[in-house]
């Protein structure tokens, strides 16, 4: 990054009064998408307080397109966790937001600021240096030392065709106040944990005790960011990271007990929320035509179930028959049987496709002896956008879901025909 971080950020001060996540002013290009991309994007919502943000055009993009945004809590110090990549090559941005977190243990965050149009990645010393410039300015914006992240991507909506934002309200058994929490992710190609080309930031109002916010995170992210998959490669730069300023309480810290009522509800009510954010990136995936949900229940562990749903979910032999709506069980068994889960017994192994339209879900495998498909029905089925294929093992009581998407042959163009 040689253009300047700094004169770039302090160009955006005077936009940071700003207290909306989203315009609801849509491009025209929106106008364009299909009904069911359209329904995906909202119009309003409930932002946690204490918190700004902002976005514009830094000049990274050659083409003037907006390309910075800064999310910051100038006024409340905030507790904050982040889950990165784990490939090897990790780029400089997830380098500096680690140490950071680690030398602030996990507390006196005041914002974040994310580029697009250059990742800033194997960019080695110069790159580190820059991506420490660019915290530096934050810093300067928001009046705190060593208070900032930063994230960085090729392009925030390269092929992504819609914004993925999401707010809601909660209100937790013990501290009966409402809370706000909002988020803002995106992805559409090289998705697959852990994690994928994929950055997201989450912040809440809720006052949350910095290692307790850690554990919820990684708890919920286990769930759903690193549950997802469109293609199965994974990127250098992808971090999920969650702000929690207290805002609503004037800074006050309100979940601080691990054993609580609080912080389970509070830690669920993160999960759902990741799901729901991290969803969108599936369905969003590069040439899609189907949104699918893997579900591994009456599993011997979660560690089994998650394993079991996410061999179904990246087998490219299942995705290209969802695709061409074929309802191959063969294709999603074998997937089960070299999953490695050495406790599969094929004599007590169910599959079935369940409709999303709340009819009876269609059996195609009931303790390991295949059904009478009816095939008219289950191409009835494989026509819907939304799928879920069900995977009972009948060896204990634990259960996890994976989401994926169909692969197809625009996915094939796409990327042939993206140039970096």
């Amino acid at each position: 990054m040689a253009r300047r971080p700094f004169a770039m950020m302090t160009n955006m001060a005077r936009s940071l009064s700003a207290t909306a996540l989203y315009s609801t002013k849509a491009p025209p290009s929106w106008s364009t998408l299909p009904a069911s991309k359209q329904k995906l994007i909202p119009t309003s919502g409930a932002y946690p307080r204490g918190f700004l943000v902002s976005g514009t055009a830094s000049k990274v993009k050659k083409s003037g397109a907006r390309d910075l945004a800064l999310i910051t809590s100038p006024k409340y110090p905030c507790s904050a966790a982040a889950v990165f990549t784990k490939n090897t090559f990790q780029a400089a941005p997830v380098v500096v937001s680690r140490d950071r977190l680690q030398e602030n243990g996990n507390k006196a965050i005041h914002g974040v600021v994310t580029n697009s149009g250059c990742a800033n990645a194997v960019t080695g010393a110069k790159g580190l240096e820059d991506a420490k410039e660019m915290t530096q300015a934050l810093d300067a914006l928001t009046g705190h030392s060593q208070s900032s992240l930063v994230m960085s991507t090729g392009a925030y909506m390269t092929t992504d065709t819609f914004p993925k934002l999401r707010s809601k309200t909660f209100v937790l058994p013990e501290a009966k106040v409402e809370y706000r929490i909002a988020g803002i992710t995106k992805g559409a190609g090289m998705i697959h944990p852990n994690m994928a080309t994929l950055l997201g930031t989450i912040v809440t109002d809720l006052g949350v005790e910095p290692g307790l916010l850690q554990g919820a995170l990684t708890y919920a992210v286990d769930r759903s960011f690193n549950a997802i998959s469109v293609d199965g490669d994974m990127s250098t730069n992808d971090t999920v990271a969650v702000l929690a300023n207290g805002g609503a309480t004037d800074g006050k810290i309100v979940v601080n007990n691990l054993t609580s009522k609080d912080f389970e509800a509070f830690r669920e009510s993160l999960t759902e929320f990741a799901q729901e954010l991290s969803q969108l990136v599936v369905r969003d995936g590069e040439g899609a035509t189907k949104f699918v949900k893997v579900s591994v229940e009456s599993a011997p562990s979660f560690e089994a179930a998650k394993t079991v749903a996410a061999t179904i979910a990246t087998s490219s032999l299942v995705k290209t028959a969802l695709y061409g709506q074929d309802a191959n069980w063969g294709r999603i068994l074998c997937a089960v049987g070299y999953s490695g889960v050495k406790e599969i017994n094929p004599k007590k192994v169910s599959v079935s496709f369940i409709p999303t339209d709340g009819s009876e879900p269609l059996k195609l495998l009931v303790n390991g002896e295949p059904e009478i498909v009816d095939e008219d029905r289950a191409s009835e089925i494989l026509k819907m956008e939304d799928l879920e294929i069900r995977v009972e093992l009948n060896l204990g009581t634990e259960k996890t879901a994976y989401w994926t998407c169909d692969l197809s042959h625009e996915y094939i163009s796409i990327n042939a025909d993206y140039r970096s």
